[in-house]
């Protein structure tokens, strides 16, 4: 059963606010999660609340709002933080006053990768979910909280057995802004077995 209360930070913050409904944090400035590639830095300093489970099949739903984020990579979204070399997350990073990224970030084994598609600057809340099938995710993202759409599939190489997952905020910049979460669930898994081809014996 899900509950905010049942939740532990990952590096917890100086400012936030939490009760039954919802959780505020307050970015602090130069936090960010990143591996290794293409920029040849490790950022492993961004807050992350979690909630432990070794459930094999779910899915979990959040909404963002980031109203305030104003300044280069701004971000909040969700997260799946087993280390800092094995994690991932979904989010929009703000950009320019013209548009922002809508993207995710898949770290297996100390190095990420980050894949993005461009929206519109004047998008200030986004719902996600992240969804489990053993050491298989998807990522999915919603203007509405109805009508989901896929962002990525996914495998984590040390994803297979007790996992943590959550919400996570971060300025990598001089910046600061305050990201709100609510309509957090665990629900049964939305994401389902493909009806296809068969898996190779």
């Amino acid at each position: 059963m899900f509950g905010i209360s049942k939740m532990k930070w990952v590096r917890e913050p100086r400012n936030y606010s939490i009760n039954q409904e919802s959780v505020e944090i307050v970015t602090a400035p130069h936090t960010d999660l990143w591996q290794r590639t293409y920029y040849h830095f490790r950022n492993d300093n961004a807050p992350v609340l979690q909630i432990e489970t070794e459930e094999k099949f779910f899915s979990f739903v959040a909404k963002t709002d980031f109203s305030e984020s104003h300044r280069r990579f701004d971000q909040c979204g969700v997260a799946l933080y087993l280390d800092s070399e094995n994690w991932l997350k979904a989010s929009v990073e703000y950009e320019n006053e013209k548009f922002q990224h809508l993207g995710s970030v898949v770290t297996n084994r100390g190095y990420s990768d980050w894949a993005t598609t461009a929206i519109p600057a004047d998008v200030k809340s986004m719902w996600y979910r992240l969804s489990r099938r053993e050491d298989d995710y998807c990522i999915e993202c919603s203007r509405d909280g109805v009508q989901f759409s896929q962002m990525r599939i996914c495998h984590m190489l040390e994803g297979a057995g007790k996992i943590r997952f959550g919400i996570y905020a971060c300025s990598p910049e001089n910046s600061s802004f305050t990201a709100r979460f609510t309509d957090m669930q665990v629900t049964e898994c939305a994401w389902k077995a493909h009806d296809g081809q068969q898996p190779d014996a």
